[in-house]
C-alpha cells in the first residue's frame, strides 16, 4: 500500500488559522457507516448522534509550553538572540528530554545551548533531527518552561495564538504532549454536561501526543514506516467503564485518533481493554480489525498522514477520500482549529 493512495488535494484557504468561537461553533460532518450518508452540522449537535449508555473516550493529556529558543555557545556573534529552536518531545529523566532541534546539524554531542533561564548540553542522538539534551537549571523546570515556552503549534499556522488556552482541551489535566489532541477542542463543559445528562459515559485515557502522532510518512510504502513510540495510561475505573460498554454491546466512542490508539493498544486476546501504561508504536492503516471502537469523532487531517490512515482503516480508503473530498466541497476548515467529522 503505497503513501500516496491517501493524497488529496487541498486548497491553502481551508487550513484554519485561528480556533471558532465558541468552541463547538465548529462545523460537523456526520458519516453513518451503515448507509454511507453524509449529514452536514454544527460539532454542538453531536449530542444528537450520542446514545444513552454509549461510552466517549477522551484523551486527557496537556500541552506544555514545548517550544524553546536557545543559542548555541560559545556565543561569538553578540547580536544573535537565538539560532537554535528545541522542540520538547519526550522526558526520559528528570533533566534529560528527547527533542527535535532545528538546525540538527549542529547540534553535536556536547554542545551547550542557552536558553536565558536555563542552560543545555546536547548528550546524545535519535534519528531524523532528535537530540537528547540535559537541562541544568535552578528551580522547578516546569514553572521556568512555563515562563520561557511558546505552545507548539503546528508549522501551518502561521498566525499567533492569542489565547494560550485555545490549544487545549477543557478537560486537559496530565502535562505531557508536545501537539494537542485536536478532536477534543470543539467541547466546551457546557456541551460535556450535556452529553453526560443524556446517559453517555465519559471515559478518561491519556496519551502524550508526540512524534509518533504528527511525524510525517516518508515512506513509499506505508508498511516500512516505523511509528516514533508515545506514552499511554489506562487506569483500572475507565478500563471498567469500557469494558462494561463492550460486555453490554453498548457504542464506544472515541475522541480523537490519539484515544483510539489508546484503547486499541490496551486491548487483550479476549477483547477488553486492560488497565494498563507504556509505550505504544500502534500503526493502524487499513485491513487493521478494530477490536473496542464503534465510532470516532475527529479532525480533518494531513494528506498521506499516518491520521488519515487510521481513518481509512475504520472507513475504507475510498470512503474516506470521499468524504474529504466533499468536506473540501463545502468549504471545511481543515487540520488542527479546522472543523470535525463524526464516524458511526
Amino acid at each position: 500500500m503505497k503513501t500516496s493512495d491517501f493524497f488529496y488535494e487541498l486548497p491553502q484557504e481551508l487550513i484554519a488559522q485561528t480556533p471558532i468561537e465558541p468552541r463547538d461553533a465548529s462545523r460537523l460532518l456526520v458519516y453513518h457507516k451503515d448507509s454511507g450518508e453524509i449529514e452536514h452540522n454544527h460539532f454542538y449537535d453531536v449530542i444528537d448522534y450520542l446514545k444513552k449508555g454509549d461510552v466517549l473516550v477522551i484523551n486527557n493529556t496537556k500541552v506544555i509550553p514545548a517550544r524553546i529558543f536557545a543559542t548555541r555557545l560559545p556565543r561569538t556573534d553578540k547580536t544573535i538572540e537565538h539560532n537554535t529552536e528545541v522542540l520538547l518531545l519526550k522526558r526520559k529523566e528528570y533533566d534529560v528530554w528527547e527533542c527535535i532541534t532545528r538546525p540538527a546539524k549542529k547540534l553535536k554531542i556536547g554542545t551547550m545551548l542557552d536558553f536565558g533561564k536555563m542552560q543545555g548540553e546536547v548528550v546524545g542522538f535519535g534519528e531524523e533531527g532528535v537530540r537528547f539534551i540535559k537541562f541544568i537549571f535552578d528551580g522547578v523546570f516546569e514553572n521556568i518552561l512555563e515562563e520561557i515556552g511558546n505552545m507548539p503549534l503546528p508549522p501551518y499556522i502561521t498566525q499567533k495564538l492569542e489565547d494560550k488556552s485555545r490549544y487545549q482541551t477543557v478537560y486537559s489535566k496530565i502535562d505531557g504532549s508536545s501537539a494537542a489532541p485536536t478532536a477534543g477542542l470543539h467541547f466546551t463543559p457546557q456541551l460535556l454536561k450535556k452529553i453526560e445528562d443524556k446517559g453517555v459515559q465519559i471515559a478518561n485515557v491519556l496519551l502524550h501526543v508526540g512524534l509518533g502522532t504528527f511525524r510525517p510518512v516518508k515512506e513509499d510504502d506505508i508498511l516500512n514506516h516505523k511509528m516514533h513510540s508515545e506514552y499511554f495510561e489506562v487506569d483500572d475505573a475507565n478500563a471498567k467503564i469500557i469494558n462494561d460498554a463492550l460486555a453490554d454491546g453498548r457504542r464506544v466512542i472515541c475522541v480523537g485518533t490519539t484515544s483510539v490508539r489508546v484503547v486499541e493498544s490496551a486491548v487483550g486476546d479476549d477483547g477488553f481493554v486492560k488497565p494498563s501504561k507504556g509505550e505504544t508504536q500502534i500503526f493502524i492503516y487499513p485491513g487493521y480489525k478494530f477490536k473496542v471502537v464503534k465510532g470516532l469523532i475527529t479532525n480533518f487531517h494531513l494528506p498521506e498522514s499516518t491520521l488519515i490512515m487510521l481513518v481509512s482503516a475504520f472507513i475504507g480508503r475510498e470512503n474516506t477520500l470521499e468524504i474529504y473530498n466533499t468536506a473540501v466541497k463545502e468549504k471545511y476548515r481543515f487540520f488542527s482549529f479546522g472543523d470535525a467529522m463524526m464516524l458511526v
